[in-house]
């Protein structure tokens, strides 16, 4: 496996005898060596130009050449589309009115984005998952566009016009190039963001994160953050480093012994009962999301090695480093509701489709938001069936919550029954709503969607026979 996709990797072949001793793809292999670089470097990068110590020129010069260095490293020329999309983005906020300047660069950006994916799908390797270039293009499109959002409202808007939030967020000085460049290229972020708000950012590299501020959890609740002394890392780093590698582990075994696409395979589907089918699917994408932990917690891991991601203390005293946590696994797994999945999913993406899409779009949100998000994702028709399929679910679920809830909230007992069954039909909704963001194309999508039926409507006939039968029998 590892010798077929060396070619379709641009970037260095130094680590292709890593590649072909592991069996690995040479593009993973160089995402996860760049990953450990980064996290080296972010130790180094905390004590050794501290803010105290050195100025944020050049913390902002140190953090940008890294990162343009990890790009070059993993996606070799390819990574110079980076700098094509900022510059674009930039100089539409700069000679752009400020009025219109967010709308314009949010344009540029997101269509700059779906034409590097378009070329990447359709000309060079459909089907493939691989570490490709467009990976980082996604998360510099979330900060572009958040950062011209904040920008409008910062020097456009008077205060009384914004919400709390986005009166946090607001930007009052349009940044330098070399800021700009920073926030968007860093190397703590350029492979697999997180993405955040550029002025959590501008905190971090002055060193003014320790000082009180307005913070907004996933719930879009606020809370008061208050200055204590300075923090260390180093617990939740080792923590979040641990989780990096049960999550590796558990990926690796399962992966190839619970592939989705087993869910199609017609002899599968003809000698396996429905339940049973219901059950692997959901085992199917039970296997797959450690891979999603393992990347995204340990970019956060590398975040908070820098100092970046202090989020105020828990109530025992304790720093908490989740500022910029991209997923919360334990809520992830035990949800019991499609929101309370998709809250604690890929957090900081949810917030970004709040605060751009979300709260700003005057007609149907709800819809115009998963729109957004299944063309941010790319240009597989997979994707738009899961998106629109979310839509769905999420309308279907809020109805359920709504007129359902309150009979089972009159005792304890009935809420345990309540979040159980919620618990296994949430897991349902979620592995039937993603299975075509796995799969990719249109074909096994609408295979999977009429085995679904087909199963489902056999399983209904029997029902309906069984009662049939037991009904003539007492009438005997």
């Amino acid at each position: 496996m590892a010798t077929q996709t060396t070619a379709s990797c641009t970037g260095s072949t130094l680590l292709q005898p890593i590649s072909e001793i592991i069996n690995l793809p040479l593009d993973q292999v160089n995402f996860v060596a760049c990953q450990l670089f980064a996290l080296l470097m972010a130790v180094w990068f905390r004590i050794y130009l501290h803010p105290s110590k050195t100025s944020p020129f050049i913390r902002h010069v140190v953090a940008t050449l890294l990162g343009f260095y990890l790009a070059l490293f993993c996606f070799g020329w390819y990574s110079l589309h980076f700098l094509v999309q900022s510059g674009l983005s930039y100089s539409v906020m700069v000679f752009a009115g400020l009025e219109h300047m967010h709308k314009y660069c949010f344009i540029v950006t997101l269509s700059y984005l779906i034409l590097c994916q378009i070329t990447r799908v359709y000309v060079f390797d459909y089907g493939m998952y691989s570490a490709d270039f467009t990976g980082p293009m996604m998360v510099i499109t979330q900060k572009i566009t958040s950062l011209a959002f904040e920008i409008h409202d910062g020097l456009t808007k008077r205060d009384a016009q914004l919400t709390p939030t986005q009166k946090y967020l607001a930007i009052r000085r349009m940044p330098s190039l070399l800021e700009y460049l920073s926030y968007n290229c860093n190397f703590m972020g350029i492979l697999a963001g997180p993405t955040c708000s550029y002025n959590d950012y501008k905190a971090f590299i002055e060193g003014t994160g320790y000082q009180p501020r307005h913070q907004e959890n996933a719930n879009g609740k606020e809370n008061g953050k208050y200055k204590q002394s300075e923090p260390s890392p180093k617990n939740d780093v080792i923590s979040k480093l641990c989780t990096c590698a049960v999550s590796l582990a558990i990926y690796l075994s399962l992966c190839k012994l619970l592939p989705v696409e087993h869910a199609i395979d017609d002899d599968f589907v003809s000698s396996t009962p429905f339940h049973l089918q219901v059950i692997y699917l959901y085992l199917a994408m039970l296997a797959l999301r450690p891979k999603y932990y393992f990347v995204w917690t340990l970019a956060d891991a590398i975040n908070n090695a820098a100092g970046f991601g202090f989020n105020g203390y828990n109530k025992d005293g304790s720093p908490r480093w989740d500022l910029i946590s991209n997923l919360r696994i334990l809520d992830i797994e035990f949800a019991t509701s499609f929101k309370s999945f998709l809250d604690n999913w890929n957090i900081q993406t949810a917030l970004w489709l709040k605060r751009v899409c979300y709260e700003r779009c005057a007609i149907n949100p709800t819809a115009a938001t998963f729109l957004l998000s299944a063309m941010w994702h790319g240009v597989y028709p997979g994707y738009y069936l899961t998106f629109l399929t979310g839509i769905a679910m999420t309308m279907a679920a809020r109805a359920v919550r709504h007129n359902i809830r309150p009979y089972f909230l009159v005792s304890d007992s009935y809420k345990n029954v309540y979040d159980v069954v919620t618990w296994a039909s949430t897991q349902i909704a979620i592995s039937y709503t993603v299975a075509p963001f796995v799969l990719l194309a249109v074909g096994p999508s609408l295979k999977f969607y009429r085995y679904v039926c087909l199963t489902a409507q056999q399983w209904s006939g029997a029902i309906r026979s069984l009662n049939r039968r037991v009904a003539a029998k007492r009438l005997i």
